[in-house]
């Protein structure tokens, strides 16, 4: 996938936010409420696909079309792997503070 300098620069000032304020407040700049909640959806499907979820219970849950859910899925399993490295990178944040909280 080619990044053009925009999009780059994009991504460079998403990498410098350092607390969810500062997430909330640039992300509400740049996109609108609609464009938010359509992302959280997204990332909701990923999250409930991960845990085996029905597409009866997601489209419940998120909305989202049954095409949609499985674009989703279909990323979630695809080779460029974002969806899977974020969720193994929470899982592995929670085992870790869930560890610490028991020390």
């Amino acid at each position: 996938m080619k990044v053009d300098k925009k999009t780059e620069h994009l991504y460079k000032a998403i990498l410098l936010l350092k607390n969810v304020d500062e997430c909330k407040r640039f992300f509400r700049d740049l996109l609108t409420e609609a464009e938010i909640k359509e992302f959280s959806n997204r990332w909701q499907v990923a999250q409930m696909l991960d845990k085996k979820e029905p597409y009866e219970k997601i489209t419940k849950a998120t909305g989202m079309s049954s095409t949609t859910i499985a674009r989703i899925q279909k990323w979630l399993n695809g080779k460029l792997g974002g969806y899977k490295f974020m969720l193994q990178k929470i899982s592995k944040q929670n085992k870790k503070a869930h560890h610490t909280s028991l020390t």
